[in-house]
């Protein structure tokens, strides 16, 4: 470790000085630069987790490496390409996708408000740039642009940061789910009991905690981080581990890219609290928490949307449910989400049994199917919080939309699990509708991420 120097790109202010030097070890703030003195990105969990990296908190310098010049590389490759950045400025409306990019991408771009988008076959027209070419868009059509005078270059540089720090190995929590969850966000930020009173800054932040809510997730939950000894289970001393991890790699990128850097340092740090407590509304361990105060709010009907504090509130709710929304998508996209985090939690079940762990519940494959999770997750998670969301917009024809599709994936799911059943001639449990204790309870999966 002699030869290594470490450069702070990024300084946390805690008042108790313990916290600061744990803060100095935080690896979404912290570069190590080699002999070689080229920086390499020293994120949580980066690449995917292995065994032998659970209690080992430094990694290879060349992965990192590679990492960073294929970072570099595609910038240089958006930059050198387009003719937006080469000084072409288009007339007004401007348009992000130019010519280098697919018509079809930018016709979908055009229905990007529509709840059936189709973020698979955006993911590919666009050659696996979802993420920073929704937001790019997104950034521009809600005029955030041009009202926080943002640089066109360090936007997307900060946009690529954060799509190449989400893991492609993931079946699941990658940066097609990030995208997926903004897409969504955007949808719920129209929604008309709601967009009439957004200022510029909450659509900002909003956007930006639903593209950055999973960044750097390893593709374990938190129970497995902490059994592991795993050193952002210490770090976080085993509170809402992730969600802390993602919120502050976040504020590390923003200070790292300097996106916001123009700005007064009091609004940036406002930014950044508030980017802290919206990821973190996703710990799904909270979710009662939530869903109970926003039952009372609805039934004294004391929401005051002109005050930043409710509105606040309510942005923290449309992300908790565009961050599980995949069941209320249509039932072709539904089923693929389903399976993509079941694989991926099969993975770590896979993991566990490896190296002698208990398996963590909904993990075990030859015990929990797909059908059973999504069923238990359906109705102990979705359609309580989608219910109260639908509620609070007047049962707007967006949320009537998706508790149809719910009700539609539902069913599609209970007779998956009769012709499993049939298959193998007995019906365990009964009632389709409350599958065993292990199947049943998503939120025994102490992260923000829960089966779709």
């Amino acid at each position: 470790m002699s030869c290594l120097m470490v450069e702070r790109c990024g300084e946390i202010l805690f008042d108790n000085p313990d916290q600061n030097a744990k803060c100095v070890c935080m690896l979404g703030d912290v570069r190590l630069r080699g002999q070689t003195g080229v920086p390499a990105e020293r994120r949580g969990s980066y690449p995917f987790i292995d065994f032998r990296l659970l209690n080992n908190t430094t990694h290879s310098g060349e992965i990192g490496t590679k990492k960073k010049v294929k970072r570099l590389l595609s910038f240089q490759r958006y930059f050198y390409a387009s003719r937006l950045l080469r000084g072409i400025v288009p007339q007004a409306p401007l348009h992000l996708l130019d010519e280098d990019y697919l018509g079809q991408a930018r016709h979908m771009l055009s229905k990007v408000g529509m709840w059936d988008f189709d973020i698979f076959l955006f993911d590919r027209l666009t050659n696996g740039n979802s993420l920073v070419t929704l937001l790019c868009h997104l950034f521009n059509t809600h005029g955030l642009i041009h009202h926080f005078k943002l640089d066109m270059v360090t936007l997307h540089r900060f946009l690529v940061m954060v799509q190449e720090d989400y893991h492609g190995q993931n079946p699941y929590h990658n940066a097609v789910h990030a995208a997926d969850v903004t897409q969504a966000m955007h949808c719920y930020l129209k929604e008309p009991k709601l967009a009439s009173f957004l200022t510029p800054l909450d659509i900002m932040l909003g956007l930006l905690a639903a593209a950055a809510h999973d960044v750097d997730h390893p593709g374990v939950n938190q129970p497995f981080l902490i059994k592991t000894n795993h050193h952002l289970a210490n770090l976080y001393q085993n509170m809402s581990v992730l969600e802390n991890h993602h919120w502050r790699s976040t504020i590390g990128m923003l200070r790292e890219s300097r996106l916001l850097a123009h700005l007064p340092k009091e609004m940036t740090q406002d930014i950044e609290q508030q980017l802290g407590s919206l990821i973190l509304a996703t710990d799904i361990n909270r979710q009662n928490e939530f869903l109970t105060r926003l039952k009372a709010h609805l039934h004294n009907k004391d929401l005051r949307l002109e005050d930043a504090q409710d509105r606040h509130f309510m942005l923290q709710i449309a992300l908790k449910c565009a961050d599980i929304c995949n069941p209320c998508r249509i039932w072709e996209m539904s089923k693929q989400w389903s399976e993509r985090v079941c694989e991926e939690f099969y993975r770590q079940g896979d993991l566990e049994q490896k190296f002698e762990l208990e398996i963590s519940p909904l993990c075990n494959q030859q015990k929990d199917s797909i059908p059973s999770i999504q069923i238990g997750f359906m109705t102990y998670i979705v359609e309580p919080l989608f219910r109260e969301w639908a509620r609070f917009t007047g049962n707007s024809s967006l949320s009537e939309s998706m508790l149809s599709h719910l009700a539609h994936n539902k069913a599609q799911w209970k007779s998956l699990l009769s012709k499993q059943h049939r298959r193998k001639g007995s019906v365990p449990g009964a009632d389709p509708d409350g599958p065993a204790q292990s199947e049943a309870q998503p939120a025994a999966r102490s992260d923000d991420d829960n089966a779709p």
